[in-house]
């Protein structure tokens, strides 16, 4: 299918989750998506349950296909999508999603790059997590730029729900947590179940949660999930109804209090992928390519990735990421041999013209690479100028060769950071 959205540069996501099942989480995500999407946004809502197609059921559907259909080659990202009110589009998720944690760039690099270009045509993008705590729930909530997590009144809502932030934070989780109360009576009961939970937040984690509202207890809206038919299309006058128009506003207002995210969940799986190739390379007894080899399979590599015009961005910056690794990793090696030789190691002249001189391009383009090359007003352009994040550019390191011959001369005991940054410093100084 062909999805015909309002483009935006990079959508904001937002991981809907809870600590346990039955607090209403799915048919929050659902409620959410729909008015965001009836409000005109193009939204895109993964279903991220690891077993059950719970968004397809309170739909009264069935999906055909999953992701785990995609990851088999049976069919296409685009054939798996489901078309719902308002022009919502739905990926069921199911066992696909595990998998695409799991399984190495090899075997997920069609998926991904698919789902980046996917990501580009929608303004939102809504998970519904999976209840509890396994790797596949928090990969999502890190991959998101914002966590809803849901509780209820109920004490074990909040135990659990406590329980998952405590893991996030344990793995380096640090942004704040939003918090929806659910199955409330009324807003004196959400406010009070908020500010103990928070109390409790902020005494043994440290951790102050931003307070996102509340949906109350609504027999329309229990009605709703027997009947197959989500509050969300009844008419906008309704009470259930405008309890999500309500919280469609808090969430596009806190999203847009964020700093903006340059990479969206294909960007995360791609390297959760990578590590799960790496940790495999590391159990495998062979011994390490050496200098000269790695260098060969890297030009390989870049050139493959990025003559393929459907490369995304995100996908091409972590190539040059491993590139400029590889670098960093012979000059700071603790051999004799590396620290002797430096770059010289890398065997520079033993590489054909042809793959020297797509080396030299691709480096001395990488900007543009790091960056899609999007047309704009010229006063996003000084923004972005001014975002303080450091970015490669000719202007400050000069051209390739000169580069090249700059680090040849780095000395053995310089980190690579510490090296560009002089080379920066010393070419401003220089103008």
């Amino acid at each position: 299918m062909t999805v015909s959205k309002q483009v935006s540069r990079q959508p904001k996501i937002l991981a809907v989750t809870g600590g346990k099942g039955g607090v209403g989480k799915t048919s929050v995500a659902l409620n959410l998506a729909l008015t965001l999407a009836r409000e005109g946004h193009g939204v895109l809502l993964l279903d991220g349950d690891t077993d059950l197609a719970n968004i397809a059921i309170m739909l009264g559907r069935h999906p055909r296909h999953t992701l785990a259909q995609v990851l088999e080659g049976q069919c296409t990202l685009a054939d798996i999508i489901m078309e719902a009110p308002f022009d919502l589009h739905i990926i069921p998720g199911a066992s696909g999603v595990q998998r695409c944690m799991e399984i190495g760039v090899a075997g997920s690099f069609d998926l991904l790059r698919g789902l980046a270009d996917l990501e580009r045509q929608y303004d939102y993008i809504l998970i519904d997590t999976a209840a509890g705590l396994q790797p596949a729930v928090l990969h999502m909530i890190a991959a998101a730029a914002m966590a809803c997590v849901v509780v209820t009144p109920e004490p074990t809502s909040l135990t659990d729900a406590f329980s998952l932030i405590k893991v996030l934070q344990r793995h380096g989780y640090r942004r704040t947590p939003s918090v929806l109360v659910n199955m409330a009576q009324g807003a004196s009961q959400a406010r009070s179940v908020f500010q103990r939970f928070a109390a409790a937040l902020q005494r043994y984690l440290g951790v102050s949660p931003h307070y996102l509202g509340a949906i109350w207890r609504d027999e329309t809206l229990r009605q709703s999930v027997t009947n197959q038919r989500p509050v969300a299309l009844l008419a906008e006058s309704d009470p259930s109804c405008r309890q999500f128009r309500i919280l469609a506003d808090m969430v596009r207002v806190r999203l847009d209090q964020l700093p903006p995210r340059k990479a969206g969940i294909a960007a995360y799986w791609y390297r959760l992928a990578r590590k799960a190739d790496q940790s495999a390379k590391a159990s495998e007894p062979e011994a390490v390519p050496d200098t000269t080899t790695q260098v060969h399979q890297l030009v390989s590599c870049l050139g493959d990735l990025l003559g393929e015009p459907s490369a995304s961005p995100m996908l091409r910056y972590e190539a040059f990421t491993a590139c400029f690794a590889l670098l960093g990793r012979t000059m700071d090696d603790d051999t004799i041999e590396i620290v002797q030789t430096g770059l010289a190691a890398l065997d520079w002249e033993s590489l054909t013209e042809p793959q020297r001189q797509r080396f030299a391009s691709h480096l001395h383009h990488l900007a543009e690479q790091m960056v899609p090359a999007v047309p704009q007003p010229e006063s996003l352009a000084v923004a972005n100028q001014n975002d303080g994040e450091p970015r490669y550019d000719q202007v400050i390191f000069g051209d390739q060769a000169r580069l090249l011959r700059a680090l040849q001369e780095q000395p053995a005991d310089m980190s690579l950071d510490r090296f560009l940054q002089a080379l920066a410093d010393n070419s401003g100084r220089q103008k």
